[in-house]
């Protein structure tokens, strides 16, 4: 078991080290407190990777919508023919 890094044997040195800083009455007041904070940051960032991914696909629909109208107005002055020209149809 590693998290963040931390194996078994640190979490058992650092539980015990807060049992005795803290004690047995205020560990569990701590434990809840702590879980809270994670459970919030953790949906801060779901949040935020969410708001990012939005972002991402509104930018690339508006990058294909542009290169769209760029074709369109291509293939619009392919025909285009200035006043007082005749087109060839050659």
């Amino acid at each position: 078991m590693n998290i963040f890094g931390v194996g078994l044997p640190e979490i058992a040195v650092i539980s015990a080290l807060a049992l005795i800083i803290f004690g047995p009455k205020r560990l569990p007041e701590l434990g809840r407190t702590l879980g809270k904070t994670l459970k919030g940051l953790q949906t801060a960032s779901t949040e935020f990777e969410k708001e990012i991914q939005n972002a991402m696909s509104e930018d690339e629909s508006l990058e294909e919508s542009s290169e769209e109208q760029l074709l369109n107005q291509k293939d619009s002055n392919k025909d285009h023919v200035p006043d007082g020209q005749v087109k060839n149809s050659s």
